[in-house]
């Protein structure tokens, strides 16, 4: 497995010397010099916290995957609905929104490198509840909200996220810190400045995510006829 990430990082190294010589424009540079950089520590952590070489190469294929899918979703401006990227993910587990989850929130479109993030969390929310959580109840379900502090204001305050499972038989805290809770305790918490609860309660996981929505982050949509076709700014 070492010698497979030290390849996959080479890799990566390539492609970023590659694109300083390319002459490719700055803003698109600094675009893809992050994805790369947000794949190294995938790879890296994905690797750290594997516990079988099959488990190792299943779960990187879903997490790369699911960087993937912002850059299909993205706009003109490389921004994505957060409502998109919690149903795309969703759809992937064959989860389909009204039947065993329910979104419900406010427009929000994320930055690049925030929305990657967000897809990185939500992917490991999925797969848990696949594999321990609701999903893999019959009955079981989510609901997932969020919130934005303040809108109508200017600047808006925090977007608060609420994953919320129910209908399973209670969830036990890990003994072990896999690769979601470092998403959801490490990454976000340094990259977005948030602040992350979870809760193990008898009906199935709470987690809430909370991060300051400024412009490097992402912004709030309240009129999208006025929004569309628009610069971000």
């Amino acid at each position: 497995m070492a010698a497979r990430v030290a390849h996959l990082e080479a890799d990566n190294a390539r492609l970023r010397r590659l694109l300083d010589e390319s002459g490719t424009p700055d803003g698109l540079r600094h675009g893809l010099r992050d994805t790369l950089a947000m794949l190294r520590a995938v790879l890296r952590l994905s690797a750290e916290t594997a516990e079988t070489v099959d488990g190792y190469a299943t779960h990187l294929e879903g997490r790369l995957d699911a960087i993937a899918r912002v850059r299909v979703a993205a706009d003109t401006f490389g921004e994505v609905s957060l409502h998109t990227l919690i149903s795309d993910e969703l759809m992937i587990h064959l989860i389909r929104e009204g039947e065993q989850a329910t979104l419900a929130g406010p427009t929000v479109r994320l930055r690049p490198k925030a929305a990657q993030l967000m897809a990185l969390a939500v992917h490991e929310l999925c797969s848990n509840a696949i594999e321990h959580g609701a999903f893999g109840l019959s009955k079981g379900g989510v609901d997932v909200t969020w919130v934005v502090a303040g809108a109508g204001a200017s600047p808006p305050g925090d977007l608060t996220l609420v994953w919320k499972e129910s209908g399973g038989a209670g969830v036990a805290q890990p003994s072990r810190r896999g690769f979601g809770m470092q998403v959801l305790t490490e990454m976000l918490s340094y990259e977005l400045r948030a602040t992350v609860a979870l809760a193990f309660e008898p009906d199935g996981l709470r987690c809430t995510v909370t991060c300051p929505l400024i412009p490097r982050i992402g912004r709030l949509v309240e009129d999208e006829r006025a929004d569309e076709g628009g610069d971000p700014g």
